[in-house]
């Protein structure tokens, strides 16, 4: 499953940083996650770590992109081989 921040964000710049996946950018108003680069965070942390940081609980799971732990695996490795 990939997150998706909502228009609750207050823009406060914890989560882009701490995003292994580059994933998070600024949108028009407010940060956006790419659902193709968003792995939950599965193949570098536990827990994913925007979630964990963000001050007002604004990073929900986006309900159009259900995703099962093994397809995240999957697109974390996809992601790592486009690194190398």
């Amino acid at each position: 499953m990939a997150l998706m921040i909502t228009d609750e964000c207050i823009n406060c710049d914890v989560c882009e940083p701490e995003c292994p996946n580059d994933a998070i950018s600024m949108g028009d108003e407010f940060y956006q996650i790419d659902t193709n680069k968003c792995t939950e965070c599965v193949g570098h942390f536990d827990e994913p770590q925007c979630v964990q940081l963000c001050p007002v609980a604004c990073i929900p799971i986006h309900p159009q992109h259900v995703e099962s732990r093994e397809m995240l695996m999957a697109k974390f490795n996809r992601l790592q081989a486009l690194k190398a």
